[in-house]
């Protein structure tokens, strides 16, 4: 599927000019002339990017960076006549990923453009790689953070290096011992319950019903698995 830009724009003449230069490199480019209606859009379609004008009527691009920060992450090159140091400060600081100052060169737009939408698909790939999904269980290896049915599991450190454990070896049994080595790292001898309190504990947590689990299970005589 072809990369989609919006284009929020006053000026007709830019968004159609814009819109042809990102249409010549492959983009697919939605074009409207206030925030207002960008927002509006948003509420219906996905977009990849967007160019955001500041000076415009009804509500300027820095509000509008504002409201689609609450709920969107998709980069955002903002445009302005303005040029001086404190514009563009307040322009990142609405959330916009670049600042381009009118006139500009519409090659140099289209590299950004390119360069952003690169730099965030690489980020994407990244964060899928870290979150692993069981069921309704979601473990994210980076942020450190796991999920059942969408609501946040605080777990202990100790905790989430079990757990994270277990889901990388997905399948796999594990003895208390192994266990016990790959997150104290000390010899499995000094292990004595530690590991089985620790299971219990995010059992609790992550277990709607503890006694009967579905994630993690008991290989009697053996070790645990997910």
């Amino acid at each position: 599927m072809k990369d989609r830009i919006l284009i929020i724009d006053d000026d007709e003449q830019i968004r159609n000019l814009i819109a042809i230069y990102l249409e010549n490199e492959g983009f697919e480019a939605l074009k409207v002339s206030n925030a207002v209606c960008g927002l509006a859009l948003l509420e219906e379609q996905e977009v990849d990017l967007i160019i955001l004008d500041i000076m415009m009527p009804q509500m300027n691009g820095i509000d509008a960076a504002f409201k689609i920060r609450e709920e969107k992450n998709m980069p955002i090159i903002m445009l302005s006549a303005k040029s001086e140091d404190m514009d563009k400060i307040s322009g990142l600081t609405a959330g916009a990923d670049d600042y381009l100052t009118k006139p500009f060169n519409p090659l140099e737009l289209i590299a950004r453009v390119k360069s952003q939408i690169r730099r965030c698909k690489k980020y994407n790939e990244r964060a899928e790689r870290d979150i692993i999904q069981i069921g309704d269980l979601e473990i994210n290896r980076s942020t450190r953070l796991v999920f059942v049915r969408g609501q946040e599991i605080r777990l202990t450190p100790k905790e989430f290096d079990i757990l994270e454990l277990l889901v990388r070896h997905k399948g796999t049994v594990m003895s208390m011992g192994k266990i016990y080595e790959a997150v104290w790292q000390e010899d499995a001898f000094k292990s004595d319950n530690t590991v089985m309190v620790h299971i219990t504990k995010i059992r609790e947590k992550i277990e709607d019903n503890p006694k009967k689990p579905i994630y993690i299970k008991t290989i009697w005589g053996v070790g645990y698995r997910i």
